[in-house]
């Protein structure tokens, strides 16, 4: 089991770095937006549209590292005041629920890119991108935010009794 959980704690780190290159080509795309307008009064046509893409790709990317290292929003306050057997059986139900929400947002979210890609369907504006693309990055994080919740999952479930804090 620590050994799965390593694998997918390493998979939530490579998506993160991933997710740092985008942000820097997204700031590169718009700091190439900036100086073509306030040069030559031109522009990309591209700028507004791919960061938005990128910005929904660096977002689902990045949620399984955030959830490894603790980055996201805990109501711990609550749990400190329990007993500790109570406050870790809570936390796990907590992570089944999630993990479990998770994995119905990952259904529809692969249905919605199937339907994309199916139908062909591209963006309405001048690029005619096919929306399966970017579509497809929010998948991909999505699926490494359902493993890293899974993981997170078996290891509060590991973590009841031993007084160990997994959440």
């Amino acid at each position: 089991m620590k050994t799965m959980i390593r694998l997918v704690d390493g998979l939530s780190d490579w998506m993160a770095r991933f997710s740092a290159v985008i942000l820097g080509l997204m700031c590169l795309l718009i700091l190439v937006e900036i100086l073509l307008w306030n040069t030559l009064q031109k522009t990309t046509l591209i700028a507004d549209e791919y960061a938005a893409y990128g910005l929904a790709a660096i977002i689902f990317m990045g949620a399984g590292y955030c959830l490894k290292e603790r980055g996201h929003i805990r109501i711990t306050l609550v749990l400190h005041f329990l007993p500790v057997r109570l406050a870790e059986s809570i936390a796990c139900l907590a992570t089944v629920l999630t993990t479990a929400a998770m994995g119905y947002l990952w259904w529809y979210l692969f249905k919605m890119v199937s339907a994309t890609y199916r139908y062909q369907s591209t963006s309405g504006t001048l690029t005619n991108t096919p929306l399966w693309i970017p579509q497809l990055l929010m998948l991909v994080g999505a699926t490494g935010l359902l493993i890293q919740l899974a993981a997170t999952t078996l290891k509060a479930t590991a973590a009841i009794g031993s007084g160990e804090e997994v959440l």
